[in-house]
């Protein structure tokens, strides 16, 4: 059988090309009888591909991309999915894809999109067709085996895919029906042809201990073991190490020196010293893991890192990017032990007003480690005698407490933004079951850590810039000021009062007044959204949040390959050498650094809530309390307070009345009794339904009124025309009682979906947290 695909490519591509039918286009081809049937086939999956045309005179060209859009496709539950442009972080501006419309495209692949359809009414979503695939997302994902006849499927995790994909016969590598397995994709199914893939690993029974961790690391394609390569360079490196041998380090040995850290690290990259003079300077010391000394460039260990780029901190183990015998052992300042470290030496007069700073690779011995609890007892009380902490230290802990105070003040002078979303630590069992949760601790104890790491990233950063050094800056741009309007709008909506959203101490102002509040979780939340994300670029960009002008990542190298980098650029100015580092090259590695930073905290948040939803799972008709923390005209987003995960109150569970969306408020609206459900609201909600393996958390309110005489409550499911409500309003439309899942809980769907009107809801998120402690964003 011949392959006629790109000849025909390269024809319609040629110049003078005029359009042909197929039949035209066979017989320019010179296609034979038997092969016609081929032929037609051939171009029917061009045509499904994108890579060719066919207009209504069934003329064949290639396709005119003129108005097509790139940007990252999330499927829902039912085929259809929607794709987020690269330049717009709004769902509004989210591009509908019908079921057919998809190809084999799966979520997370960066897609071209061709605008088929364009709205004709505000809130409806453009409509598309994929035409490209630029990039897959992964070939290798995760899922629960099943057989069937003399045939074996996956259920893939999550909405990637809305059917099983088939994996051959029966019992391959030893799998058995309910087993996790992670695959391999081989044909990426689409709206009329099923995928295929094949089983490269058996992870173990579905529900046993240990396999929830291992199939999230596994979905994320997280490299969870060295090779031996990297193993015995780490071995080397801790066999020429002594404690006695600090050679072109400056001896900071008997310079009191402490640790704080949560109780559970394992690695500790960051000390301090202080003392004040009599003139009322303060001298800090901020001693950082040399992890340079170990670690060289274009070796195995380096490589291993580089590849990772991050540590990922999960809630039963931890994932290094180094080997443990550095990372734990050799590199890690433990207490009583000697070791070398690269010091931001930084003075402050008494306003906390940085008045010198250098740089030195140091050798330091630690005094006393302390848990934040630990030193958090002492700074409260600096004049009483603490046992097992020595006179010197307890000073320098109520001493560290102060300048740290000084300097967060100085910093929310300037405009710097503290957003309230305590996070919500969950409590494992030995199995790693979830037996409980608590609200994270941040208390002084983990801010004066926060304010010299902050003082130290900041001072590197200036350092490099005086000296014209190349390195990676972690940059927090500006955010969209249309991003800031809608924000204000929401505040107003609140009954608040924000005129200049683009004002840094407008935004503090509104952040103050509802600390505390029932609307806090809401406002701080809706200002977190509305900011841009952080990235690693060479840029000098400032960071938005802390409102600095120039910022790096400098205090953890032995978990972030981007303050490696930028411990070498230091070093090499201390060194009196030119640091060597290519544009070009820091765009790449910042870019690579950005995406393993985002995978590590996706792979965090992912298993958390596998986790919690697993735990929810038996408390079916449990009761917890909430807070509303989105408002769509199908339902309610809860998050609960006893645990930070999301899920969804349908429409189609508020029985007691029609509810329809006054976008404006974010609020959903009873059109016969009135109730109104809004934006930051605390509710009772019961635990209703919960699919783990597809992310789904159903809730509903515990409390549902009756609707007044001769109103009929709404069945779930039922359909009919609703009337447009006034100002604008959208009605909020039942879609049955079970809406399209995606993540954690619902697909999102804003506006109307194409064709059908359908509804869908979005992704349950957990509420972030990070592995480790209290660190600068």
């Amino acid at each position: 059988m011949t392959d006629y695909s790109e000849k025909v490519l390269q024809l319609v591509a040629s110049q003078g090309y005029r359009p042909l039918t197929l039949k035209a286009m066979s017989r320019r081809l010179e296609v034979s009888a038997d092969d016609y049937q081929s032929f037609r086939r051939q171009l029917k999956e061009l045509i499904r591909q994108g890579r060719l045309d066919v207009h209504r005179d069934k003329t064949l060209t290639k396709p005119d991309h003129s108005n097509a859009v790139v940007g990252i496709f999330r499927r829902s539950s039912r085929g259809f999915g929607f794709v987020r442009p690269q330049s717009s972080e709004g769902r509004s501006e989210q591009i509908y894809i019908a079921p057919d419309s998809a190809g084999d495209a799966s979520s997370g692949d960066e897609v071209v999109v061709k605008i088929v359809k364009r709205p004709k009414n505000p809130g409806m979503n453009m409509e598309g067709r994929i035409v490209q695939i630029l990039a897959r997302a992964s070939g290798l994902f995760v899922g629960t085996y099943q057989e069937s006849g003399r045939s074996g499927y996956v259920v893939v995790d999550g909405t990637t895919f809305k059917d099983p994909i088939h994996v051959g016969d029966p019992g391959a590598k030893g799998a058995r029906p309910g087993d996790k397995v992670a695959l391999e994709i081989v044909r990426y199914p689409t709206a009329d042809r099923g995928g295929e893939g094949v089983i490269t690993e058996l992870l173990g029974p579905r529900g046993a201990p240990g396999v929830d961790t291992l199939s999230v690391i596994r979905a994320f394609n997280i490299p969870d073991s060295f090779d031996e390569s990297v193993i015995a360079e780490a071995r080397e490196q801790s066999r020429r190490y002594s404690e006695e041998d600090i050679s072109g380090r400056e001896d900071f040995r008997e310079v009191l020196t402490v640790t704080i850290d949560p109780a559970t690290a394992r690695d500790f990259d960051d000390a301090i010293s202080l003392s004040r003079d009599g003139r009322g300077f303060w001298s800090l010391g901020v001693h950082i893991a040399d992890v340079s000394h170990f670690v060289k460039p274009s070796t195995e260990l380096d490589r291993s890192a580089r590849e990772r780029g991050t540590s990922v901190y999960l809630p039963d183990r931890v994932i290094p990017m180094l080997p443990e015998v550095l990372s734990n052992s050799l590199a890690s300042l433990q207490a009583g032990h000697v070791r070398y470290t690269v010091s931001a030496l930084l003075e402050f007069n008494a306003d906390g007003i940085l008045t010198a700073k250098r740089f030195a690779r140091t050798a330091i011995r630690v005094d006393q480690r302390f848990s934040y609890e630990q030193a958090m007892a002492v700074m409260r009380a600096p004049a009483a005698e603490h046992e097992g902490v020595a006179a010197p230290v307890v000073a320098m802990l109520g001493s560290m407490l102060e300048l740290a105070m000084i300097l967060r003040r100085r910093r929310t002078a300037r405009g710097a933004l503290d957003l309230s979303l305590p996070e919500v630590e969950i409590e494992l069992a030995a199995d790693g079951r979830v037996q409980g949760a608590h609200l994270a601790v941040n208390d002084e104890s983990h801010q004066v850590i926060e304010e010299f790491m902050i003082a130290a990233n900041e001072a590197v950063a200036a350092f490099l810039k005086e000296h014209h050094a190349a390195a990676l800056r972690r940059v927090h741009a500006e955010p969209d000021p249309h991003k800031l309007d809608q924000f204000a709008e929401f505040v107003r909506s609140l009954g608040l009062s924000l005129d200049l959203p683009q004002s840094r101490f407008e935004l503090q102002r509104i952040l103050g007044e509802t600390r505390g509040t029932a609307e806090e979780y809401a406002v701080h939340f809706g200002l977190l959204r509305s900011m841009k994300q952080a990235v690693y670029t060479p840029e000098h960009e400032g960071h938005y949040a802390l409102a600095s002008e120039d910022y790096c990542h400098f205090t953890s190298p032995i978990r972030r390959y981007p303050d490696l980098q930028v411990h070498r650029q230091v070093l090499a100015i201390l060194a009196g050498k030119k640091p060597k580092a290519h544009l070009d090259e820091l765009f790449v590695l910042g870019e690579h650094c950005t995406r393993t930073a985002r995978r590590a905290e996706a792979a965090e948040r992912e298993l958390i809530r596998v986790k919690l939803l697993t735990y929810l799972s038996e408390k079916i008709g449990t009761a917890y309390h909430a807070i509303v923390v989105g408002v769509e005209d199908f339902g309610l987003f809860c998050r609960l307070v006893e645990f930070p995960v999301e899920g969804l109150v349908h429409v189609t569970s508020l029985a007691d009345d029609y509810y329809y969306l006054e976008g404006e408020t974010h609020t959903l609206i009873g059109r016969a009794a009135g109730r109104r459900h809004r934006l930051g609201d605390r509710l009772r909600v019961v635990v209703s339904h919960v699919d783990v393996d597809r992310r789904v958390l159903d809730l509903v309110l515990e409390d549902s009124r009756p609707l007044p005489a001769g109103e009929s409550p709404r069945r779930a499911g039922e359909r009919r025309p609703l009337p447009q409500a006034a100002g604008g309003r959208r009605e909020a439309r039942p879609t049955g009682s079970r809406a399209p899942a995606e993540g954690s809980s619902r697909a999102s769907s804003p506006g109307k979906n194409g064709k059908n009107g359908k509804k869908a809801a979005k992704k349950a998120r957990p509420t972030p947290r990070k592995g480790g402690k209290k660190r600068p964003r």
